[in-house]
């Protein structure tokens, strides 16, 4: 089935892309997610007639994403945790803590975007990434310090 992307999905191409997928992937997925359009004669052209505020509003969203990743490049969060023996953690970090913190510090940022591929299990500095859109992405340190 072809499909035409209304919005970026990362395995397929770019909002605007006419792409040819599964027809199940296309109906249970795609479509019912607002991802894309069938690809008929009616859609192409009314899609032809959306493309310019379709792609205005992807260039929109990916520039805020920028502005937002330059002030989050500059951002250090501090966490403080319960340590035992050898300063190790009780627990670890999770995102989910990550998340928390930057929601104080006036972010909205979800959890979903946070990638750590370690876990973070003992005090010191990490940097930790954050995947804001396609193409955009920035890090931000974190402190893990023991409390008393």
């Amino acid at each position: 089935m072809k499909v035409i992307l209304k919005q970026n999905v990362p395995s397929l191409g770019k909002a605007g892309d006419l792409v040819k997928v599964n027809d199940g992937y296309a109906r249970n997925l795609l479509i019912p997610k607002g991802l894309a359009i069938e690809a008929d004669d009616k859609n192409i052209k009314a899609f032809e007639f959306e493309k310019k505020n379709i792609l205005q509003k992807a260039q929109k969203e990916k520039a805020g994403a920028q502005d937002l990743a330059a002030r989050l490049g500059q951002v250090t969060l501090t966490l403080s945790r319960k340590v035992g023996d050898q300063h190790k953690i009780f627990g670890s970090v999770t995102s989910k803590d990550i998340e928390v913190a930057l929601q104080e510090k006036g972010f909205d940022i979800d959890r979903k975007m946070i990638v750590h591929n370690e876990q973070i299990k003992s005090l010191g500095e990490f940097k930790v990434k954050i995947k804001l859109v396609t193409g955009v992405d920035t890090e931000i340190k974190l402190n893990v310090i023991g409390e008393e």
